[in-house]
């Protein structure tokens, strides 16, 4: 691989193949592709990684592990307001920190076939409890709802595509706040 780009070999083809995905999606992104824009060989995208999945999950891996630990603490936190507060501030974030993952795979058919079995879905689903409460009203289920399509789908609109990682969390998160309130 190209030794004048920064990071380790796995680094660089991870972010071409988030840069293809985001250009062709996953199925239209093929191991070839990567190699290609990286100018290697497919067998150097194989000695790094066994398919397409494993690179799919390899992109998506730093998000997902956030996500029981961030459930972890907020759950550690007294009264449902401080849990509340906990999550929704450290699911944005993972937002923001994560923008490009999540606004170029959250709806990828492949990647949600690759979620929908891995373990950190079981956080994902805490850390909606702790955003609902116990027994959410359909209220509360739609505002969720409307959160987390909102907070992924932020970072994809170019209307704040400009802002600094700052100044998006903190709109962000006084939005969230504002849609959780109802």
């Amino acid at each position: 691989m190209h030794e004048n780009r920064p990071g380790t070999a796995r680094e660089r083809l991870l972010a071409a193949a988030l840069d293809l995905f985001a250009e062709h999606g996953v199925s239209g992104t093929s191991l070839q592709m990567i190699a290609d824009r990286l100018g290697v060989t497919k067998a150097a995208v194989y000695h790094q990684f066994q398919s397409k999945d494993d690179i799919v999950l390899a992109v998506i891996h730093p998000a997902l592990e956030r996500l029981g630990p961030l459930a972890d603490h907020a759950e550690a936190q007294r009264g449902q307001t401080a849990r509340r507060e906990t999550v929704l501030a450290g699911i944005v974030d993972l937002v923001v920190d994560e923008r490009k993952v999540t606004t170029t795979l959250s709806f990828d058919p492949v990647v949600k076939r690759l979620v929908s079995a891995h373990p950190a879905l079981r956080s994902l689903h805490r850390i909606r409890q702790l955003l609902g409460g116990s027994a959410p009203d359909p209220g509360s289920r739609v505002r969720i709802a409307v959160l987390s399509g909102g907070l992924i789908m932020a970072g994809a609109d170019p209307a704040v595509k400009g802002l600094d990682d700052e100044d998006f969390r903190d709109h962000l998160l006084a939005a969230a706040r504002r849609i959780l309130k109802g």
